[in-house]
């Protein structure tokens, strides 16, 4: 089996003999590449519907590891225990639905689970939320599938630094980063925050007024850190 580039990176970061549940399986495609390369004995699958669970239930079994996944059909992971998994992928989602998984799950920020995170969406939000609710980001990747850009979160429990502005939209950064993206990425993020900028000095609005200073700061700090890493680049 192939993964998408996504899935492959999250597959990378899933440690070898974990006890894995993929969150939101979809086709079960994530735990059936795990089970064929050996990296993973065993992994719980959950999804909150049905038809999802039984396609990748249906993959499972054309590829002969249906007896090696445990199917649960729930909300995020309102049916599995922290003792029993050391490993928790959520991939596809958007990142206020993570945050939300992660929070009606309470155990997820108290022991020393690794999570990996794939947002689709909301990912300034979902990086200030961990940073304030008792998570630490380890590590951070980004992925080109297509013509997008992708982040993967690699967290544990833990307290973390303030981040910064910039920092919750596009990461922290430091000179020995091997990050081939990353300039592409600070530049997206950047004439992203100037054209929220530019349009909120358009508005009469009193809460875009006020909104104004925020993006201001923000458009200059990402410009400070797009300079700063192509400093440090060879």
């Amino acid at each position: 089996m192939e993964l998408s580039p996504r899935l492959r990176a999250v597959a990378d970061w899933v440690p070898p003999g974990a006890r894995l549940v993929d969150v939101g399986t979809d086709h079960g495609l994530l735990p059936v590449f795990l089970l064929q390369k050996g990296i993973l004995k065993r992994v719980i699958a959950s999804d909150l519907r049905r038809g999802p669970l039984e396609k990748a239930r249906q993959n499972a079994m054309r590829y002969g590891m249906e007896a090696e996944i445990e199917f649960r059909l729930c909300r995020g992971l309102e049916a599995v225990a922290a003792d029993e998994v050391d490993a928790i992928s959520i991939c596809g989602m958007g990142g206020e639905t993570i945050a939300n998984i992660l929070s009606d799950a309470a155990w997820t920020g108290q022991g020393s689970h690794t999570m990996l995170l794939q947002p689709m969406s909301s990912l300034p939000e979902l990086r200030l939320w961990l940073s304030t609710h008792g998570y630490r980001i380890k590590n951070e990747q980004i992925i080109c599938e297509g013509k997008e850009l992708y982040i993967i979160f690699r967290v544990t429990a833990g307290e973390m630094q303030p981040l910064t502005p910039g920092e919750v939209w596009a990461g922290r950064q430091d000179s020995g980063m091997n990050w081939e993206l990353r300039g592409r990425l600070l530049d997206i993020l950047y004439r992203r925050a100037v054209r929220a900028r530019d349009g909120l000095r358009r508005s009469n609005k009193e809460e875009d007024i006020a909104k104004l200073s925020e993006f201001q700061c923000l458009a200059e700090e990402l410009e400070r850190m797009k300079k700063e890493w192509d400093t440090w680049q060879p």
